[in-house]
């Protein structure tokens, strides 16, 4: 089935062909330029460089497939969650296409299809022992939640961020020692030569529950960064790469041991880690190590499928029109807030 899918629910402009989990063809315009003075994503700038660049992604996406917009069997787009002025842009021109070409149309959970991320290939397919049911913990700017995938279609929340998001967490230490937007990478690169023992960091909730919570770490990052004069150090001083390195050894602690917990809760066949902060290496083989030792098989998606992006879309969108879940009227709204379980209500 062949789909395009489109994605623009916060600074990433993507649309994206796909054929079962096969990438056909894929763009993604990145924002970042035009966000880092800022410190991060402005809605309004946001909304308006998608406009800009929808309609040229597509005919982009379509050329590099070598297919006409008419020989797709259908259309998925990102419904939500997201900035809602910057939903707005993907979802008004999806139904447009629709509208001029009569194909089917489905709304995508942009959190859900993030789950769904290693299931993507452009050569050899997922190994067939990535199955379900799965444990999945989608870590992003925006978003940090447990699901319980019992499969493509039907996920369970098991458990999610009561305050800032973990790649929120990452962007707001990155801006207090002043390393730029987004915070994810630099902090990681800062961090590699580090101890990350050297500051003791609490790990928030961490034997409490499958919830999150982010923000008293960030602040007692703030509380050690002043009381130890960090602000008069230059970027590449041993202490704020030892600051960078416990703080980033902490937020990972809690995301392994909380996913590691969700897999034995469950009792799900394997786990997967989603989403921006997916890409951080320390995350990755903390988590790796964890699920080794209980025997369950970690899948993540390729980097570049960790980031927001249209394959994504395209994927989960193809198992929806397969089933002919959330069609899409011309009358459709985006869904700024639109909780996973209640994706396919």
């Amino acid at each position: 089935m062949l789909v395009l899918g489109l994605e623009s629910s916060c600074d990433e402009t993507a649309a994206a062909v796909t054929c079962g989990g096969r990438v056909l063809a894929e763009k993604v315009r990145s924002q970042i330029d035009l966000h880092q003075k800022y410190g991060g994503v402005v809605p309004e700038i946001a909304s308006r460089a998608h406009l800009e660049a929808v309609a040229a992604l597509t005919r982009d996406v379509l050329s590099e497939a070598r297919l006409k917009l008419t020989e797709l069997d259908g259309l998925a787009v990102t419904q939500g969650p997201g900035l809602v002025g910057a939903l707005l842009v993907a979802v008004s021109f999806a139904k447009g296409l629709a509208l001029a070409t009569g194909l089917p149309l489905t709304g995508v959970n942009h959190v859900q299809a993030h789950a769904l991320a290693p299931f993507l290939y452009t050569q050899e397919p997922p190994p067939p022992n990535l199955q379900f049911p799965l444990a999945a913990l989608v870590a992003s700017g925006g978003h940090t939640s447990l699901f319980f995938a019992e499969n493509y279609l039907q996920f369970k929340l098991l458990g999610q961020t009561l305050d800032d998001a973990a790649g929120e967490a990452f962007d707001k230490f990155a801006k207090l020692l002043g390393l730029g937007y987004p915070g994810g990478a630099v902090t990681e690169e800062l961090a590699l030569g580090g101890n990350p023992g050297a500051f003791s960091l609490t790990r928030p909730m961490l034997k409490d529950g499958l919830n999150f919570s982010f923000s008293g770490l960030k602040t007692q990052v703030m509380g050690l960064y002043k009381e130890h004069n960090l602000e008069n150090e230059p970027a590449s001083s041993q202490a704020l790469k030892d600051l960078a390195a416990s703080f980033q050894a902490a937020a990972a602690e809690v995301l392994v041991t909380k996913l590691v917990s969700a897999v034995k809760k469950t009792g799900a066949c394997g786990a997967v880690i989603s989403g921006g902060v997916a890409c951080n290496r320390v995350l990755r083989k903390e988590a790796q190590t964890a699920l080794d030792k209980i025997g369950c098989p970690l899948w993540a998606p390729k980097p570049v499928w960790c980031a927001d992006n249209g394959a994504m879309i395209s994927f989960l969108g193809q198992k929806q029109l397969e089933k002919k879940h959330l069609l899409l009227p011309l009358s459709a709204e985006a869904l700024p807030r639109w909780p996973v379980d209640s994706a396919l209500a």
